[in-house]
């Protein structure tokens, strides 16, 4: 049965069938889900959502007063009897132990993660390159390292995810292909964080973004690299990446099948319109649909031979309009979760005049992200530089502007 409840009403065990709101203001993004942790039960109370749907066929139903009274009662007899009675011995136990909670990294700021995220991106680069070498010169691919590569960047994140969401603009036309499979990793991860994975499924997904355009070695330079448009035939040859490296993979005992299912359909599509096997709807895996989007995400926003990078911001704008059935709705609404309305990096033009640059995301909501302000546009000077969280509401943000307009660089003016 689907009922409408009230956030005060809301309890562990209920299955969430729809949640109506801005899915900007609310921190899931799933659309319906089993409500099985204090920590989502925590943000769902909190959340100024319109409506909250269950549906007590799949979870739990609101708790009668009557049922609430007598487990309020167990619960304190139980503490009371706690505190009175000693506790008998328990047998040994003949089971083995369990494995240790791993402890979360504590948070810091994205000035205090920078330095490290640099050292990870330099390392994933080096690794990226001398295996994408290695293929290119016919030598076996050999992935040894890959993992443990994506489990830095995965506690990287954890500390400030921001870090290195900011430097996965920092590339040149000559490096694309390498820097790219690095940025894709690292989007991988992050979304994966975003949606809920486990730490063993946000290891393939990196291990898979970062291997996604391995194929890509096996294409001849002059059709890689071409500052014009592609023939009819060089299309083609460069439609045949995924399939190539997918047979590259392949011949590796060590590569799980995630990495060789997003090596092979990251240019799918939900509608079926993608390539190579034309693939829609349920046939798409959940990491395939992931790659898609992250691996188009820092295509457009990267400065390719052929054409210059969309800014973050208008990259997300430009994903959003195309016509549905491009990405999954439910991962794209995720993705942006993850890298925000106005990405690390976009300058904002305040209504008080100032220009600041997204320095990271708000824990709040998607459109007030931390800036750093810099300048006075109607003094046309520089200010002092303030930090400031836009959740707080004491400023607002009137347009996004074009930092070359300016004359500024942006890279330097999050000292990246």
């Amino acid at each position: 049965m689907i009922k409408k409840v009230q956030a005060s009403e809301v309890r562990l065990g209920m299955y969430i069938h729809e949640l109506r709101g801005n899915w900007l203001e609310h921190p899931f993004w799933r659309k319906s889900f089993k409500l099985a942790q204090q920590k989502d039960l925590d943000k769902l109370v909190s959340c100024d959502l319109d409506e909250i749907w269950i549906d007590t066929a799949k979870g739990l139903d609101v708790a009668p007063v009557e049922t609430g009274l007598v487990e309020n009662l167990k619960t304190a007899n139980k503490v009371t009897a706690e505190n009175t009675i000693a506790p008998q011995e328990s047998p040994p136990s003949t089971s083995p132990p369990s494995p240790p909670v791993k402890k979360p990294a504590a948070r810091v700021s994205v000035e205090e993660e920078l330095d490290n995220a640099k050292k990870i991106q330099k390392k994933t680069k080096e690794a990226v390159t001398s295996m994408f070498s290695d293929v290119r010169m016919g030598k076996a691919l050999e992935i040894e390292g890959a993992e443990s590569l994506v489990e830095e960047i995965n506690q990287s994140m954890e500390r400030n995810p921001n870090a290195l969401l900011t430097l996965i603009r920092l590339k040149n036309v000559n490096e694309y292909t390498y820097m790219h499979s690095v940025a894709v990793c690292m989007l991988m991860v992050a979304l994966g964080r975003q949606m809920g994975l486990d730490e063993a499924q946000i290891k393939q997904a990196g291990t898979a973004g970062l291997l996604h355009d391995i194929g890509k070695m096996v294409i001849p330079n002059e059709v890689l690299n071409k500052p014009g448009k592609l023939t009819d035939e060089e299309f083609a040859v460069m439609k045949s990446h995924p399939e190539r490296g997918w047979e590259i993979l392949k011949s590796c005992y060590q590569v799980h099948e995630t990495t060789l299912d997003v090596c092979l359909h990251h240019h799918e599509r939900v509608d079926g319109k993608g390539y190579p096997e034309k693939l829609s709807g349920d046939a798409l895996t959940l990491f395939a649909r992931m790659g898609a989007v992250c691996d188009v995400y820092d295509a457009i926003s990267s400065d390719r031979c052929y054409k210059p990078a969309w800014s973050p911001a208008e990259s997300i704008r430009k994903m959003a309009s195309w016509k549905d059935g491009h990405f999954d709705e439910v991962i794209f609404q995720a993705f942006v979760k993850t890298i925000g309305i106005y990405p690390s990096g976009t300058l904002l033009k305040l209504k008080s005049g100032r220009l600041g640059v997204v320095m990271e995301q708000s824990t709040k909501k998607l459109t007030t992200p931390i800036i750093k302000t810099f300048f006075s546009t109607r003094s046309n000077v520089h200010i002092p530089v303030e930090i400031l969280d836009l959740s707080k509401g004491t400023d607002g943000i009137e347009n996004i502007e074009d930092p070359a307009k300016w004359g500024f660089d942006i890279n330097k003016l999050q000292g990246i």
